[in-house]
């Protein structure tokens, strides 16, 4: 009980001080507000971006392998001038591929490219025009709203039809119920058989929504496919380890494209995890300049609060020796001005978090293609933030009040 009554003390000691003084203790409190401010909108704008793409890999389950012409990574480490020299991965590699494979559940190829669609009078600019093979669905989640996939006799006869993402459709149509429409890609006319769910679009990715999917099959006749790459997805059978599935595609993929055993691999296998691992690492060093930035503005904001503290503790010399005169210990003075210390850091943390929540309130209201949140962990970072620098700034303050005699702390105050 006595620790919550100097707790509540100290908190009404510190708004007394910022009342009394509220120039001069907002701007002392300016240094940790702005830390904390800049600390807790990195985050929010990490956090948001970080779960924005992400999210776009959900679509992508772990167990899937990409066979690809470059790995995924990057760093002084990365030989770029001896991957772009490697061959991208063909459809017919992609159907070989399948046939040797014992642990994969379902092979399948992607490509994609920009380009343009039109419908009558109406045309839709860089939408992303993406070749797939049948198995495609198997190893990839895909959301269609209305209509189907390619049928494998669609795909193997190079049926000119295609699958088309809501913005597309909603550009080229005015509605979403397109299916049996018509659009135009390069003068090749093609049938839309379904359309995607709507997702959204982001400040980062558009998700399906501005897709056209086309059969591989008749993919060539719109695309360079050389010019454009490609992908072979492999899907791990039920109960299949990744590494033992990768190593088995390395085996075959080698003896597909004929390469010598002393021969290094001319392709590279890609895990999911790795873009989790890529994204962790930059986001990471993005908070690591926010910490950095606010940080210092913390520490200014330190000396600023330490000063209040001095001041205080001069104010209240003769409250100090009235309080020992009677029995309190030093123990008990240096507690109340450490708790006022951080009383003052809370109140700054609290306005700082305030401003951050009006920018995510004020983001979100924008709608600029990106949500912003501020997670419960942040907030929870920034009142501890907030409690360390309280006890940074106010230790020297209490110590001196804690050393003070008595008669000479009774004497200086009158």
């Amino acid at each position: 009980m006595l620790w919550f009554r100097l707790f509540g003390e100290s908190l009404a000691f510190a708004w007394s001080a910022i009342w009394v003084n509220r120039l001069r203790t907002f701007l002392s409190l300016m240094g940790v507000m702005v830390g904390i401010f800049m600390i807790s909108a990195v985050f929010a704008v990490v956090d948001s971006l970080e779960d924005s793409l992400k999210d776009t890999f959900n679509m992508l389950d772990e167990d899937v392998l990409f066979v690809q012409k470059w790995p995924w990574g990057t760093g002084g480490d990365y030989p770029w001038w001896k991957y772009v020299q490697r061959r991208e991965p063909t459809i017919r590699e992609a159907e070989e591929l399948g046939a040797r494979l014992d642990l994969a559940y379902a092979v399948a190829f992607q490509s994609s490219q920009m380009s343009n669609a039109s419908s009558g009078n109406n045309r839709i600019e860089g939408i992303k025009l993406m070749a797939v093979t049948e198995d495609y669905p198997q190893v990839v989640s895909l959301d269609i709203a209305r209509g189907r996939f390619f049928t494998s006799a669609e795909e193997a006869a190079a049926r000119p039809l295609c699958i088309v993402g809501a913005d597309v459709a909603l550009s080229l149509f005015g509605r979403l119920d397109v299916v049996g429409s018509h659009l135009t890609i390069r003068g090749l006319r093609l049938e839309v058989v379904g359309v995607f769910a709507q997702q959204g679009t982001s400040l980062l990715t558009d998700g399906m929504d501005r897709v056209v999917m086309v059969p591989a099959g008749f993919a060539p006749r719109l695309m360079d496919m050389e010019e454009a790459g490609g992908a072979i997805l492999v899907k791990a059978g039920p109960g299949v380890a990744l590494g033992a599935l990768q190593d088995e595609i390395i085996q075959q993929y080698r003896q597909i494209r004929r390469v010598r055993p002393q021969e290094e691999d001319d392709f590279s296998v890609n895990q999911v995890d790795m873009i989790s691992s890529l994204l962790d690492e930059i986001f990471g060093q993005v908070e690591v300049g926010g910490w950095f930035i606010g940080i210092f503005a913390i520490l200014v904001g330190c000396f600023s609060i330490a000063n209040i503290m001095f001041v205080s503790v001069r104010e209240r010399t003769r409250i100090i020796g009235v309080q020992k005169a009677i029995g309190a210990k030093s123990s008990f003075i240096l507690m109340q001005f450490l708790f006022e210390a951080v009383a003052l850091c809370l109140f700054g943390a609290g306005f700082a978090l305030a401003a951050v929540g009006l920018l995510v309130l004020g983001v979100n209201a924008m709608d600029l293609g990106m949500t912003l949140h501020l997670r419960p962990e942040r907030i929870a970072l920034a009142l501890g933030v907030a409690v360390a620098s309280g006890l940074l700034a106010g230790l020297a303050p209490a110590q001196q009040a804690a050393r003070m005699q008595p008669v000479e702390a009774m004497r200086m105050g009158t």
